[in-house]
């Protein structure tokens, strides 16, 4: 035990999807910013979509499939997104998302819900999240310190806009800009397979639209442009992939909750 805590024999867990696309996320993480982080293996380079929280190194996790150029793509900046992507010299988000402190909205540290402030945490239990005094249930080493751990910030080296195209060589993603949960939020979009890199914009999940930086007018009109999408699978930032059924069934559900008559079939 180190300071109460439970010392890991590993932080990270992997499920391979498929021959191009793996899951990583972190089991010892709070559900609640349990980011899913995915790898997919392109010709000419690789792309990840989203980091985690930073508490181990991620580049070093993946050191065993890294043999190409990496491009790590955050759909936003909050800190369950953003905690390795200092690690990778091609990082990758919009103009509008804030990416430093002022936009993770935790501040630095990220592991004690007393640093998040009442607002916020009020905000999530409202939303359908227990908030507990923690954001981790075991430690990565015995001198791992949840109070002293400082989240690394830094900025994006590209910036990329709604169309832009991120080429792995033999898979190519449209960037969509799908506002709302934040200002700059990302999804990436494969037509050629109906694939959906979503982020927070869509997934099987409480979907938070009142925390900071978030407008709900935005986001409904995501929905909306969203719901016009021929998508088959999607990958979301957090809880499980789905398939067509149930991304409408997400995205009618929360145009209800915002009073938004819903498209015919």
């Amino acid at each position: 035990m180190s300071n109460g805590f439970p010392v890991a024999d590993h932080w990270f867990e992997r499920r391979r999807i498929d021959d191009t696309l793996t899951l990583l996320w972190e089991p010892h993480v709070d559900p609640l910013v349990r980011c899913n982080i995915w790898h997919v293996r392109g010709r000419d380079r690789d792309l990840l979509v989203d980091m985690g929280m930073g508490i181990v190194s991620l580049r070093d996790e993946l050191a065993d499939v890294l043999d190409h150029d990496v491009r790590a793509v955050i759909t936003h900046g909050h800190f369950d997104h953003i905690g390795s992507w200092f690690e990778f010299p091609d990082r990758v988000a919009h103009p509008l998302e804030p990416t430093g402190e002022a936009g993770a909205l935790s501040g630095r540290k990220a592991l004690v819900t007393s640093t998040f402030g009442p607002d916020f945490v009020e905000s999530l239990t409202a939303a359908g999240y227990p908030v507990g005094e923690y954001l981790v249930t075991a430690v990565p080493d015995a001198d791992f310190d949840v109070h002293a751990f400082e989240m690394t910030f830094t900025s994006p080296t590209v910036l990329v806009q709604e169309g832009d195209v991120i080429d792995l060589g033999d898979r190519a993603f449209e960037v969509l800009h799908v506002p709302g949960h934040s200002p700059g939020s990302i999804g990436l979009w494969e037509p050629a397979t109906g694939t959906l890199f979503s982020g927070d914009a869509i997934y099987d999940g409480p979907l938070l639209d009142e925390v900071a930086g978030a407008d709900i007018d935005d986001y409904v009109a995501t929905m909306e442009r969203l719901r016009e999408l021929p998508v088959t699978t999607v990958h979301g930032g957090h809880d499980p992939s789905f398939g067509r059924e149930r991304y409408l069934e997400i995205i009618d559900a929360y145009l209800t909750k915002r009073s938004v008559a819903r498209p015919s079939a």
